[in-house]
């Protein structure tokens, strides 16, 4: 009998665990749904390129969003059923799958080296692949004991009051979801958060040591892969065709800085990212990842800012990742009366989850953020215009013109 009890003890003590677990790491990242679909896709696109069903990669890809908001819910909702003992056995199982199904993730990640982190926890608890693995092979060996002893479960509440749980909870956590995708991250947990000054998370902290990577340059020749590395690769052979590289992370770097690529550039190549960083005043930057999926819903009340600032000589940029066509037909086709400039793609969903999105920086420091759905009202602001008299790309004077010579002649 007590044989009996000790075990129902033990299993209470790890279902409740387990659960907590799941609609933790559901919660951490219903708060940025964005990032784990990211983080997907960055797979898919590793499978496409390793050769492995690359147009079903490829197709994966564009539903990334909608498996990463499914992925969340059912985390948060799976926690819950197993802490109320709802349906036990099926849940049971299918939390085994996904289990199985992370551990082959981490596990991929450890032994390949091609993904740094899993995304287990989000941007705000970052675990190697080694932990994440760890971490699942742990918890895959207390849902197996679960599942063997499913039997011995049973539920906390009522069926209809168990059901009405699981309905609220599903309905909560795709509103919860809903609501950051809409605005922004309620925990911003990326080097581009509110007070952080972008040209200092450039900066390499004390004794920095970069990276070390293997390059491995794959080419293929009559059906078959070889690999090569940059000393012997056979670039004389017109034999041999490229097929993809492979970088492998050999040392990891030491107090690397947070911020390794930020670049804003013009679409006639001139880089002015250190210009836009260090301006002493205010400065708007409006992330546009895409315009042909930007939301276009708000735009009147982004006009009035823009014309706001144009009087308050405060700049404000459009960052692009788009190409100088595209991002024109844009502006014009939505009346935009301000400057587009160039920026890489990933940085720009990494700065601003957002499309568009809205930054405003002070002396390179980020003041404010805000989505597509919610443009601030300039005068509501209150910003210290004195260092905004100068502009933030001033005109250069016309050089001066030479005399011309009169030659008088009779």
């Amino acid at each position: 009998m007590s044989q009996n009890k000790a075990l129902n003890v033990t299993l209470t003590i790890i279902r409740v665990f387990v659960g907590i677990l799941f609609i933790f790491s559901g919660l951490i990242k219903a708060n940025d749904p964005s990032g784990l679909a990211y983080k997907m896709g960055e797979f898919f696109e590793v499978w496409a390129r390793e050769g492995y069903l690359p147009s079903l990669m490829h197709w994966l890809n564009t539903y990334a969003m909608a498996m990463s908001i499914l992925m969340i819910t059912f985390e948060i909702v799976a926690g819950i059923a197993l802490i109320i003992g709802y349906r036990f056995k099926l849940f049971s199982f299918l939390i085994l799958l996904l289990t199985i199904f992370f551990t082959f993730l981490t596990a991929y990640a450890m032994y390949s080296g091609k993904i740094k982190e899993c995304g287990c926890f989000g941007d705000c608890i970052k675990l190697q692949a080694n932990e994440s693995f760890m971490k699942d092979l742990i918890l895959l060996a207390l849902i197996l004991i679960l599942v063997f002893f499913r039997k011995r479960i049973a539920e906390a509440f009522s069926p209809k009051v168990a059901t009405s749980i699981m309905v609220a909870t599903f309905a909560i956590s795709l509103l919860m979801q809903w609501y950051v995708l809409k605005n922004l991250p309620v925990k911003d947990c990326l080097p581009y958060k509110i007070g952080n000054n972008i040209l200092n998370e450039m900066t390499p902290g004390p004794n920095y040591v970069p990276e070390e990577v293997k390059t491995v340059l794959v080419y293929k020749k009559d059906g078959v892969k070889k690999e090569f590395d940059l000393t012997n690769y056979p670039w004389q052979d017109s034999t041999w065709t490229f097929d993809t590289t492979i970088n492998t992370v050999v040392k990891k770097a030491q107090n690397e800085p947070t911020i390794k690529d930020f670049s804003v550039s013009n679409y006639n190549g001139e880089n002015v990212t250190n210009t836009v960083l260090t301006y002493k005043g205010n400065v708007f930057l409006l992330f546009v990842k895409d315009v042909h999926t930007a939301n276009t819903g708000n735009l009147d009340r982004l006009r009035i800012l823009i014309q706001a600032c144009k009087k308050a000589n405060v700049p404000m940029l459009v960052l692009s990742s788009s190409n100088d066509i595209e991002s024109n037909k844009f502006k014009e086709e939505h009346k935009l009366d301000i400057e587009f400039f160039t920026i890489d793609q990933t940085v720009c969903k990494t700065a601003m989850r957002a499309n568009p999105g809205l930054m405003l920086l002070h002396n390179g420091t980020i003041q404010g953020k805000w989505s597509y759905a919610n443009y601030p009202n300039f005068s509501t602001l209150n910003l210290d215009l004195k260092d905004n008299a100068l502009p933030l790309f001033p005109v250069a004077a016309p050089a001066p013109v030479a005399p011309v010579d009169t030659v008088s002649t009779r």
